[in-house]
């Protein structure tokens, strides 16, 4: 059994409580300003913390609620039945945590949260002193860092060649030179979750070929971290699936713990790494990592900042999605990351603070819209931020090949030998990137046997496993310029039944219009991959009607497709054709990148 503690929250005397009304009250503790929201019916009281449990957003009051009960987040606009703690809008989708409702023999009230105790206070150690040179944290690129802990060589996230998200990423900085050589030689790697700018399989497929059994750790998720991993070319044989916040002993003085996400806990994970009882936390990309609750006082602490990482809404198309309304929204978004990103720094105090994993940038010509319209927030901007808000806190802007002596920096962090920047001649943004070679290899996918059959449209979406559902999907492929392609399809899917009409049904029904590139959406096809190389690599136009998210739909895409891939040497017998559907003699440029990524 795991042992709790039970924490106030919140505090009301008798006189507050008799002056709830009847539905909602918003409530703000006096002590650290956090806010809560408290229902009272006829039935008695619930409550739940104000805040959305999509991405961290606050409620208030939904003006066009008649009947009491709904919030409104003013992130997304997403809608909680705080009566039922059912999100209404989108349907389908989350369960707001409650809170305990504890009410007292004078007529009093608190709000009570039962808290498993923090895992990472299992067996503490006190800090060592470090030696110079003892922990050196060297920044490669984008969310890559290597940690020089001891003896020992820790590599995060290393994506160091090749795009993301099919093409729609590319680096934004240029690896050091020697960074494939640095990874091939690391003691052990960590890598967080399965987007493919952590989970990078053009540089994995190096490692592979060089050093197969380098020990990866990766956390038990429910989506697998390597989920294609049995039918590409990355031969790693020691993969180590790990338990959630249960310390991992390397040697006599490293050890790490890795965390789930609380908005994604099926893919998203961060770590803690100690060594001599000094910590380093790496949050990642985690929207609440492990829910919020995270060690104070940490020696270094990294997360992402930059933003910009959906698909939303520089590839919605229509109705208010104009460029004037989309540079505002994205305006207002990127402020309330860095203010988000600022405060939990404020209130964590790590000595020093290092903003990485947003590095990246839409390079190819072809998304110059994108790359104009998705601003994204500049790392010393939420430096100069922290500075204001927590001024004894150190930060640290890394240039690919920079490196952090930890054991300097806490000593003295105005020493100039904390930080080693890299040579002036060192090339820090890239202006150049291998196009030719993965888009053409993608494109190779159009002429693949199984899209010479209509029916693979109906076989591809059985395999999905998506219905009953009251929407309807139009997909056009298209080429890079979302104009239809010539040897594209264009057809609709009723999610409802899992049909596909010729017209939209007469029923009442949500409509969503997305055109593809054909080359990326045949790819993720053939691979059963997630639509993410559609959606957030931006290699999609979007329109919708009405204009609502449609979580259900979404996530099953995103998330919840099924593991192994369509059997399409099935699905070629049930039409009479011999062909496999890709062989490396017949589509060697396909084959080549379907294993590598």
């Amino acid at each position: 059994m795991t042992c709790q503690t039970a924490q106030v929250l919140l505090s009301l005397d008798a006189e507050a409580v008799g002056s709830l009304k009847d539905g909602i009250n918003f409530k703000k503790s006096p002590g650290d300003g956090k806010c809560y929201i408290i229902y009272k019916s006829s039935e008695g009281f619930k409550a739940c913390k104000n805040q959305c449990k999509h991405q961290g957003g606050l409620f208030i009051q939904d003006i066009e609620d008649l009947d009491g009960r709904t919030v409104k987040c003013t992130k997304h606009n997403w809608k909680l039945n705080v009566s039922t703690m059912n999100y209404v809008n989108p349907p389908d989708s989350f369960l707001q945590d409650e809170l305990d409702v504890e009410i007292s023999n004078d007529g009093g009230l608190q709000l009570v949260e039962l808290n498993p105790i923090d895992p990472w206070l299992a067996d503490p150690r006190e800090p060592l002193e470090l030696l110079e040179g003892e922990v050196k944290v060297t920044y490669m690129t984008h969310a890559c860092m290597e940690l020089k802990l001891g003896q020992k060589r820790f590599m995060f996230d290393p994506w160091l060649k090749g795009p993301a998200f099919a093409r729609g990423w590319w680096l934004l900085h240029e690896p050091p030179t020697d960074s494939l050589d640095r990874l091939c030689a690391a003691d052990l790697i960590y890598i967080s979750h399965m987007h493919s700018d952590h989970l990078s399989y053009p540089t994995l497929k190096v490692l592979s070929e060089r050093r197969p059994d380098i020990p990866i750790y990766v956390g038990d998720t429910s989506r697998p971290v390597f989920w294609y991993l049995e039918q590409s070319q990355v031969k790693l044989t020691n993969i180590n699936i790990v338990c959630f916040g249960v310390w991992q002993n390397i040697d006599e003085h490293l050890r790490f713990m890795i965390l789930m996400d609380g908005v994604h806990p099926e893919m998203d994970t961060c770590i803690i790494v100690e060594y001599k009882g000094h910590m380093i936390l790496n949050t990642v990309d985690c929207t609440r990592p492990n829910g919020g609750r995270l060690p104070q006082n940490v020696d270094l602490m990294m997360s992402d900042f930059a933003g910009g990482a959906s698909g939303f809404p520089m590839t919605f198309c229509g109705g208010k999605y104009t460029d004037s309304w989309k540079a505002d929204f994205i305006k207002t978004e990127r402020k309330k990351l860095l203010c988000y990103k600022a405060q939990l720094v404020r209130s964590l105090q790590p000595r020093i603070f290092c903003p990485f994993a947003g590095y990246f940038v839409e390079a190819h010509p072809s998304d110059r819209y994108i790359k104009d319209t998705n601003i994204k927030n500049s790392a010393q901007d939420l430096n100069a931020c922290i500075t204001k808000l927590a001024p004894d806190v150190m930060t640290w802007t890394p240039k690919p090949g920079s490196v952090l002596d930890l054991g300097v920096a806490l000593r003295d962090p105005t020493n100039s030998e904390a930080i080693t920047n890299p040579p002036a001649c060192a090339k820090i943004y890239k202006d150049s990137w291998d196009f030719a070679f993965y888009v053409d290899e993608l494109n190779s996918a159009i002429s693949c046997e199984i899209f010479k059959h209509q029916s693979w449209i109906q076989f591809y979406y059985t395999w999905a496993g998506f219905k009953n559902y009251n929407l309807v999907v139009r997909v056009i492929e298209t080429d890079d310029n979302f104009e239809p392609h010539p040897d594209g399809y264009n057809y609709l899917v009723d999610f409802l039944d899992l049909s596909f009409p010729t017209k939209r049904p007469d029923r009442e029904h949500s409509y969503i219009e997305t055109k593809n590139r054909i080359g990326v959406m045949r790819y993720v096809v053939l691979h059963g991959r997630l639509w993410d190389d559609l959606y957030i690599g931006f290699q999609n136009r979007i329109s919708r009607d009405p204009d609502i998210y449609h979580h259900k739909f979404w996530n099953h895409f995103q998330t919840e497709l099924p593991v192994h891939r369509p059997d399409w040497e099935q699905f070629l017998q049930q039409e009479g054709s011999n062909k496999e559907p890709c062989t490396p003699e017949e589509e060697p440029g396909l084959w080549s990148y379907c294993v590598m990524l």
